[in-house]
């Protein structure tokens, strides 16, 4: 159903930054909008284009934008109350609320790659209060939340299992993940690793938390982005993602500092775009897939 076409932008305003659009960061979340599954959560307003992230660079401020101007590189996690004017252009019009200045240790392409996936993982591990000591289990660690709540979990200090495939294992383990592979045999492996208990399980796909529930440290935490329902019921916590200019900041104070890598699967142009959202969709996508406008 993707077609290229032209739409009117949103209008400039006093607190709003006109972008040009280096790099569109595509997630699982699109395609299950387009597929009709956020109908319940947002207000869609046709003719959609998709997408909630971008790297680019600053076009045209509004008069009470006085910390950017034109030539700026920024970054965003674009998400609005409704969905309608998505990243998937070639310029895009956003609040300031929404835009900040990108990491300056990396190319737009990679930043592009950071906000919905970054702010998810960072705001995960934030609600699930990852400390210093714990064994943290972590599902789909080799996707593109897991690949940044393993490197934030590692950082506030605590051991991490990664589920994954077995190719990409390697990679994990050069993030300082203890990789598992996931389907039969998971429990057993996890529990071979840590016979006391999993402190925290960290639920980035769904479907796993029954098999997650005997692996448990007395008093152990779930968190899911993907099973509101089990996580609740296990009195854990359910995330959907926030736009915070303070999260995304901090995101590009850990990548420049050499404290987060950002991990590109693959890039697109913009006219193959329905073939990025394919590859997406077919699963077992090691970081983040970026359309290039």
């Amino acid at each position: 159903v993707l077609r290229i076409g032209e739409v009117e932008p949103l209008p400039m305003g006093p607190d709003t930054v006109r972008i040009a659009v280096a790099g569109a960061g595509i997630k699982p979340v699109d395609y299950k909008g387009m597929r009709g599954y956020l109908a319940e959560a947002f207000e869609c307003r046709f003719p959609i284009v998709p997408g909630w992230d971008l790297a680019g660079t600053v076009l045209e401020t509004g008069p009470s934008v006085p910390e950017m101007r034109p030539g700026d590189s920024v970054f965003a996690y674009a998400r609005m109350d409704w969905i309608q004017h998505g990243t998937l252009a070639d310029e895009v019009t956003l609040p300031i609320r929404h835009v900040v200045a990108a990491p300056s240790t990396i190319d737009l392409v990679h930043a592009a790659a950071v906000p919905l996936v970054g702010l998810t993982a960072l705001q995960l591990v934030r609600r699930l209060d990852v400390r210093p000591g714990q064994t943290v289990l972590v599902h789909n660690a080799s996707g593109g939340v897991g690949q940044f709540a393993v490197q934030l979990a590692r950082l506030a200090g605590a051991r991490v299992i990664g589920t994954a495939s077995p190719a990409n294992h390697d990679h994990l383990r050069d993030l300082g993940v203890e990789p598992v592979a996931y389907g039969p045999g998971m429990a057993d492996e996890v529990r071979a690793l840590a016979p006391d208990g999993i402190d925290v399980v960290a639920d980035l796909i769904g479907g796993v938390l029954d098999a997650c529930d005997a692996l448990l440290a007395p008093g152990g935490l779930v968190g899911s982005i993907a099973d509101a329902r089990g996580a609740l019921a296990r009195n854990g916590v359910y995330v959907f993602v926030r736009p915070s200019r303070n999260g995304l900041t901090e995101l590009a104070q850990l990548i420049d500092s050499g404290d987060l890598k950002v991990d590109v699967a693959a890039t697109y142009p913009f006219e193959d775009a329905a073939d990025a959202y394919r590859l997406l969709e077919g699963g077992h996508v090691r970081g983040k897939v970026v359309v290039i406008p």
